[in-house]
């Protein structure tokens, strides 16, 4: 059955039988007789050696967390109201909380119900005017224990009435018989600590007890921080009991003292002591006026008028069970009424909330070039590409959206209006710009208005050095502000840019298992010893003007040096470049393969040709200066210095098959391990959307 509802408690809030809170009975009783139990999950924090009450339960577990354990644990109950598809999120008294999800109502159709336990004054999240009429504007239903809580809440608000606030009072089931053979009892239960009464509880009671020898008294409870050294040997004091052995004290108890100094949200204790038929005496602080139909209130907080309200039932046998028989008979909160009012509001949420199922994770727009332009020519070096597929593999649900359509159709006007449409109707928690920082100002602030995220890409220099590199700089700074990270194909430490560093990451060069899927290996047709592929991916397979490029001379030097060594070097001289699987036909026929980049080698600042080769297992020379060296073993990748040293290894190897194909081997297994696109994906989502990471980013070392 489809689990449309979940319920979350406060994570300091134990669901178990013996330490069960207020909010935790609430869940418990309302859930024995609900008709939406078999509908419903509840979520909380439990170690793991305590037992749910309920089978129902999924704990989320955050006593390993040190830090920010309340953001943790919205965070991993958010990512399972994802996973399990839940409809309505129940949240029990953090209005924190409920702010957090809010936020992900706006944008994904959630129904939002809050209980206040507590003065809402007094809670994170509630205390300004301001927190509560959001409260009041954004949740479907709000519930209150008691009308001393709601109007609390309401305090200093003009508007004091709204459809979706209601009081639900705590509830009980009724009891079918009373106890006739009660003890001569006085119990207290509850923190055993002066804000509760229980100092001038102990006052009053000693003087009972010493008065009326035949009576007895027990109070339960517990307060480290509050010690009082009062003993009678009539007097038993318990530390914390489960929920039913408590009850089971009422029901053999005569009276019941609840002398609460501080403002009580409610009162269970009260409820429930007269409803199992003790003469329940209360003071009138807070909520506990709305407990149950009393007389037997409390004139001041004083010892001397709980001994006198005592006094006056012992001495009165007939008051005594006059009371006792009018708690027991007229309880005033049931909880056939709280669950057939909660029942009804719930079930008709589920047939208003048409909800359309979302992705496992979360939802990108992703705005790149998908090399429509040239027929798909290039989709091997597409990091756009494999970066959507690593989305995918993620569980993330990513809409493609290739801009060159609209440049090339001469439609570009009309870009920033449609973009501004489609997140209105896909509701992206991400806008990843790929290459390009092509949408205006006035667009990204509406984006960030609507709270989606907005990360860039660039795979092409924006280092002091190489081709273009300060346009290059200059196109992604551009409105900086807006943008929440960076993701570059360079280093950060080597970039000196006004974008803020900590807003900069790295970003592999990633592989795809389904783009670069060579073993070449295993390939026993090599017969040329180096590859290299100039230009390859421009120029629309004419030959490109090298003559200013740095690479052309590196290349013929090492040339003219490596006699006796077989080159295959496309883009040069006569020989043109070749794409896709003629680019790959090309590859396989040789055993090693030259990086080569543009400009002055950097840390980490590779093109995309290094993914081709690697990924497709070519062996690969390496600049030393480019620090691959950190990530990378002498057994996986061939670090050089210049081209001396390049050609001294080339022939040093070119000869060794064996050893040729475990670095090749070695080299790809690598690159898949800690580049392949589910691993890159993931940490621009863990960057951008302070998600957890599900992987090591081994770049990050």
């Amino acid at each position: 059955m489809s689990k449309d509802i979940a319920i979350l408690l406060p994570y300091k809030e134990k669901y178990t039988n013996k330490d069960a809170g207020a909010a935790s009975i609430w869940v418990k009783d309302y859930l024995r007789i609900s008709k939406l139990t078999d509908k419903t999950t509840i979520y909380g924090n439990l170690s793991k050696n305590e037992k749910p009450i309920t089978n129902n339960f999924r704990n989320i577990g955050i006593n390993k967390i040190f830090l920010k354990k309340n953001l943790y644990y919205k965070k991993k109950f958010y990512e399972n109201c994802v996973k399990f598809n839940h409809r309505i999120i129940e949240i029990h008294n953090r209005p924190e909380s409920l702010h957090y999800f809010i936020e992900k109502k706006k944008n994904y159709g959630l129904k939002l119900i809050f209980v206040f336990h507590n003065n809402p004054l007094e809670l994170r999240g509630s205390r300004s005017i301001e927190e509560r009429i959001k409260i009041i504007q954004n949740t479907d239903y709000i519930f209150f224990v008691s009308k001393w809580v709601k109007n609390k809440f309401f305090e200093n608000i003009d508007v004091k009435e709204r459809n979706n606030c209601e009081v639900l009072y705590p509830s009980i089931e009724p009891i079918k018989k009373i106890n006739r053979n009660k003890k001569k009892t006085i119990i207290f239960t509850g923190k055993l600590n002066s804000s509760k009464g229980y100092d001038i509880f102990l006052e009053a009671i000693t003087k009972i007890l010493n008065k009326y020898n035949s009576w007895n008294a027990v109070a339960v409870g517990n307060e480290p921080r509050e010690k009082f050294n009062v003993k009678h040997d009539r007097l038993k004091i318990y530390n914390w009991k489960t929920h039913n052995e408590i009850l089971k004290l009422y029901d053999r108890s005569s009276i019941s003292v609840v002398p609460s100094k501080w403002e009580e949200p409610f009162g269970r204790t009260a409820m429930e002591s007269a409803a199992h038929g003790c003469a329940t005496i209360t003071s009138q602080k807070g909520g506990l006026l709305e407990t149950f139909d009393n007389d037997l209130f409390l004139k001041n907080l004083k010892s001397s008028a709980i001994f006198d309200q005592i006094n006056l039932l012992i001495k009165n046998p007939k008051k005594l069970k006059f009371y006792q028989n009018k708690n027991f008979k007229k309880p005033l909160h049931l909880i056939e009424n709280l669950v057939s009012f909660l029942d009804s509001v719930k079930m008709n949420m589920l047939k208003k909330n048409i909800y359309i199922n979302k992705s496992l994770g979360p939802k990108i727009l992703h705005i790149s070039n998908f090399n429509e332009k040239n027929n798909q020519r290039l989709f091997n070096i597409s990091i756009a590409s494999k970066l959507t597929n690593g989305f995918v593999r993620n569980k993330c649900d990513v809409i493609n959206f290739s801009y060159r359509n609209y440049l090339s159709q001469k439609i570009f006007p009309k870009l920033d209006a449609d973009i501004l449409d489609i997140s209105k109707n896909y509701k992206p928690d991400l806008i990843l710009l790929g290459h390009n920082n092509i949408l205006k100002k006035n667009t990204l602030e509406k984006v960030k208005d609507n709270k989606i995220k907005i990360a860039l890409w660039y795979e092409d220099h924006v280092a002091n050095y190489g081709p273009n590199w300060l346009s290059n700089l200059n196109l992604i700074e551009k409105n900086n502000d807006l943008i929440d990270k960076y993701f570059i194909t360079t280093h950060p430490s080597v970039i000196k840019t006004k974008i803020n560093k900590s807003k900069l990451s790295f970003l592999p060069i990633p592989v795809d298992e389904n783009i670069e899927y060579l073993k070449i290996y295993e390939n026993k047709h090599r017969y040329k010893d180096l590859f290299f592929a100039l230009s390859h991916g421009v120029n629309f397979g004419g030959l490109r003007n090298t003559s200013n490029d740095e690479r052309e001379v590196f290349l013929k030097k090492i040339i003219e040096k490596g006699k006796g060594i077989n080159f295959h070097i496309l883009g040069i001289n006569s020989d043109k470049p070749k794409w896709n699987y003629d680019f790959y036909k090309e590859m396989m026929i040789c055993k090693m393969s030259l990086n080569l980049s543009r400009g002055k080698p950097l840390k980490y600042a590779s093109s995309n040709r290094i993914a081709s080769y690697v990924g497709n297992g070519i062996l690969t020379f390496i600049n030393k200066k480019v620090k691959f060296q950190e990530l990378f073993s002498d057994k996986e990748l061939v670090f050089y210095e210049n081209e001396d040293d390049l050609i001294s290894k080339i022939l040093d190897l070119k000869d060794d098959i064996s050893r040729i194909n475990k670095i090749s081997k070695n080299g790809k297994d690598k690159y898949f391990k800690i580049f392949n696109n589910q691993i890159v994906s993931d940490s621009i989502l863990s960057k951008t959307l302070a998600t957890t990471p599900k992987y090591k980013y081994a770049w990050e070392k």
